[in-house]
């Protein structure tokens, strides 16, 4: 800690006079179009339930129930009403540098790394027996592991979707609004790094600093500790890997405490100098930028002419397989999210149809950004990003650093696309009323849209760069040093010392480095937008202005979607709503304040398989598709311009036979008050938005039902059928399929669109 301790002041000094300096000319790149929420996840809780949970002191198996707030940390209590009444966890979990596991096989690989030379005899059993089937253990390759099972894969993939999403919000520990401790931290960390040898990323960057030097310091005691302790470990396999684990957790425990305490205290020291400091910046401003840049010159000349050789060597041939690496999954990612925020408006405009109310639904997109299960479908996109082949050669560790940067900067996209949506929503019923809401929505849902495409741009761009010089910089950082580091000695007799706390010639050093590559990989995205390959705006686009007057928006306090506009008393499926009576019950203020609406809950997780039509289950994407005679019209809006036949139903009755086609309407179709039982002919015409007019199949009555339109043709005379119950034939493309039912179903695509 003396070592880091020194060069933390160092750069507390720099990333100082960064920050005045920076704030006095400005700067920065394009200006975000969207929204950005304050507090996200304000009197929210992410999810709660129960698994099974292993007990290392008994060995057994018990039922937790787990519960994640705001705060992404796990605390698990004997049962859900312990947790209702606000009593103490039995633990908590803080998920920072964990992974999370689903299968015995891999967790034991894990296990048997961190005893080299220690072989498992064949057959020998391992010291945990699931207690079903579907597995979640949360590793740490220093702290305790965690071992819980699911009843179902069902609920293992939900749960497995949470876990990471705990471990992706607390591994993402520094704060990025501290413009001079952050930077101070991450700078020394690197430097304290380098100076031991090890360049390039690190995967245990992650969590809060006391947690991140408490990484340091194990990365180098854990093999001291492992080459001292591991020979005289005695017992069975497991049994030592079991000693080693407790061991490496105490130890741990006990070097984040006094990290923590150590980390607290140098900081209340930096920020007592703070002021001092900062006054002699304001004071010497124009003479530090001035002898600061004549050094850089002197350095530049040194250090450039070996950066461009090495550039054009070992870098140039690698920066367009390394980018296309990197936005390929990437674009995928953010293309899902669009896709996702997209769904979701078009469902809520069919709630609203179908229910034929003005009842808003925004509590079920409000929190999409945070729901891990919505969003999981999002993140698997960039999961497939692989950098094989040029992971040792540029010294990465994982790209799973990668991964997990451009998964946050996705979800941190969603949700300013939510909120900008709701803010300019709520303006535009408050100006123009709910008469006409559906073409409300599309308008607002239109606008967000295209602000999304264009920060969605500036994000993945500036993602780009920032992977590209992770991955190059530290590279040659290490190539560069040998020869260029005693050389660098001399230019310290150079700096005036009253200067000298704000300019380091190690920091310039590294700036001539990045400056040297940086057009390189600047071309690089640029020449990769100009192809729109990955719908990235050109850089000469610029929408600074393009909606001057949204930004005050941003100000305004969150919107109660449920009192003003009604669907408050929503039914969910979460553990909250009992939670919620029973504290109506208790009465109080205090109780009240306490209720927390949770995110899983808000948003129906809804099944992929098809619903059989006498169950009345929910078709995936919309409301329930009830077969039930109705004689009112409703305006229905979705995002797509042709109509799409869906499925042909048949109904058998005693004699006769009436065909019933299911038709998703995919366009803006507005139809008027008819009487279902009338031909077709007799009924108003349907307009497509274009203009065209879609023709129905003649001498056919019809309805509209949630979001599809039903064509039923002319009854047909038929032989009689005396058994009790008919068939279900379902036929397409993959063959039949027969099931006890009173509907036969099959592919129909007799529709005519003109």
């Amino acid at each position: 800690m003396a070592a880091f301790r020194r060069l933390y002041e160092q750069q507390y000094a720099v990333a100082l006079f960064n920050n005045i300096r920076f704030v006095i000319e400005g700067g920065g790149g394009p200006q975000p179009q969207l929204l950005q929420r304050k507090v996200p996840l304000e009197n929210k809780s992410i999810f709660s339930g129960s698994l099974f949970h292993y007990l290392e002191e008994n060995k057994r198996w018990r039922s937790r129930f787990l519960f994640v707030p705001d705060s992404y940390s796990i605390s698990y209590y004997d049962s859900k009403a312990v947790s209702t009444k606000r009593q103490h966890p039995k633990g908590t979990i803080n998920c920072a540098g964990y992974k999370v596991l689903t299968s015995l096989e891999d967790y034991l690989d894990l296990l048997a790394d961190s005893l080299p030379g220690v072989k498992a005899k064949t057959g020998s059993s391992a010291f945990l027996k699931c207690a079903t089937q579907f597995p979640l253990i949360l590793w740490h390759p220093y702290a305790r592991h965690h071992y819980f099972c699911a009843v179902s894969e069902k609920d293992q993939k939900k749960w497995h979707a949470v876990l990471q999403d705990c471990i992706r919000h607390t591994n993402d520990g520094l704060p990025e609004e501290d413009k001079v401790q952050t930077p101070a931290f991450t700078d020394a960390v690197r430097l304290y790094r380098q100076a031991q040898g090890h360049y390039g990323t690190w995967e245990m960057m992650c969590g809060a600093p006391s947690q991140i030097l408490s990484n340091l310091v194990m990365e180098k005691l854990l093999s001291e500790l492992r080459d001292l302790i591991c020979p005289r470990l005695k017992g069975k396999l497991h049994e030592r890997q079991k000693s080693w684990m407790l061991i490496s957790d105490a130890v741990y425990s006990l070097v984040q405490g006094r990290c923590l305490a150590q980390y607290e205290e140098l900081l209340q020291r930096c920020e007592a100098a703070r002021s001092s400091l900062e006054a002699s910046i304001r004071t010497d401003m124009d003479q530090i930028i001035s002898s600061k840049e004549h050094l850089s010159s002197k350095i530049r000349a040194a250090v450039v002419p070996k950066a461009e050789k090495l550039l054009k060597v070992s870098i140039q041939p690698y920066i367009s397989s390394i980018l296309d690496a990197l936005m390929e999954p990437t674009s995928r990612g953010f293309s899902e999210v669009r896709e996702l925020f997209f769904k979701e408006l078009v469902d809520m405009s069919k709630n609203i149809i179908n229910e034929g109310t003005k009842e808003m639904h925004m509590d079920k997109i409000s929190m999409l950004a945070f729901h891990p299960v919505k969003m999981q479908s999002c993140y698997e996109k960039v999961e497939q990003l692989s950098l094989e082949g040029l992971q040792q050669r540029f010294d990465v560790s994982s790209p799973s650093v990668f991964v997990q940067r451009a998964q946050i900067l996705m979800r941190e996209q969603m949700d300013n696309a939510v909120y900008t949506f709701e803010q300019i929503l709520h303006q535009s019923l408050e100006t123009q009323g709910t008469e006409e809401l559906c073409k409300t929505v599309q308008r607002c849902q239109d606008r967000v849209l295209k602000k999304f495409d264009y920060d969605s741009s500036s994000v993945r761009k500036r993602f780009f760069r920032e992977a590209l010089l992770q991955i190059f910089i530290p590279y040659m950082l290490k190539q560069l040093s040998p020869s260029c580091l005693s050389e660098l000695l001399r230019f310290q007799e150079m700096i005036f010392e009253d200067f000298s706390p704000f300019i380091l010639v190690e920091n310039i050093f590294e700036e001539v480095v990045l400056h040297s590559v940086t057009k390189d990989i600047m071309m690089a995205v640029k020449e990769a937008a100009v192809q729109r390959r990955h719908n990235l705006y050109r850089d000469s686009i610029v929408l600074s202005n393009s909606d001057p007057s949204l930004h005050l928006l941003g100000d305004n306090p969150s919107i109660d979607w449920a009192g003003e506009y009604g669907g408050g008393q929503e039914k969910t499926d979460g553990p909250e709503k009992e939670e919620e009576e029973e504290e109506e019950e208790e009465g109080g203020e205090g109780q009240k304040k306490r209720r927390m609406k949770q995110v899983v809950s808000m948003i129906q997780v809804e099944d992929s398989d098809l619903p059989s039509p006498e169950t009345g289950a929910e078709v995936p994407g919309s409301s329930p598709v009830l077969l039930s005679e109705r004689d009112r019209f409703y305006s229905f809006y979705s995002g797509f311009t042709a109509f799409q036949p869906v499925n042909t139903f048949t109904h058998t009755h005693t004699h006769t036979h009436t065909h019933t086609q299911l038709v998703h309407v995919t366009s803006l179709v507005t139809v008027s008050t008819v009487d279902t039982s009338c031909p077709l002919e007799a009924c108003p015409s349907v307009q497509h938005p274009g203009g065209r007019r879609a023709m129905m199949l003649v001498n056919s009555s019809w309805e509209f039902l949630n979001g599809f339109l039903l064509v039923i043709r002319r009854p047909e005379t038929c032989s009689s059928s005396s058994s009790s119950s008919s068939r279900h034939t379902q036929e397409g493309d993959g063959g039949t399929l027969m099931r006890d039912t009173s509907l036969s179903l099959s592919l129909n695509k007799e529709m005519l669109c003109m």
